[in-house]
């Protein structure tokens, strides 16, 4: 089975400042290149700080990584208004994440004839 990162709240997909530290110190190459928002205020990277909380917008979300972080640290993970949460599906089938409303699924991917 594999498992995808959603986000379930209305805001944009975004991982804690914290999920950010973890999935560095796990050698994750995407929060590796993303810049380190929390770097020179450390003490000001609290869960209230939005500027300081939406990170790793371009990691995958069927990353193993990433699903290990929030799995391991649950609603610590949620980047400034966000709600991620880990969803099973089947590992053959082709998926996709698509949001109704802002609130993120994944579904099967069809094809689509114009």
């Amino acid at each position: 089975m594999k498992k995808i990162v959603i986000n379930k709240s209305y805001d944009k997909f975004s991982v804690s400042h914290q999920a950010f530290l973890r999935l560095r110190e796990l050698g994750q190459p995407d929060a590796l290149k993303e810049e380190d928002p929390g770097s020179y205020w450390p003490e000001a990277a609290t869960p209230r700080e939005p500027s300081l909380n939406q990170c790793g917008k371009l990691i995958p979300r069927d990353d193993l990584k990433l699903v290990q972080v929030v799995e391991e640290l649950g609603a610590a993970a949620n980047g400034h208004g966000a709600e991620l949460r880990v969803v099973t599906i089947p590992d053959d089938v082709q998926w996709e994440i698509s949001a109704v409303g802002g609130i993120e699924h994944v579904s099967e991917v069809h094809l689509t004839w114009a």
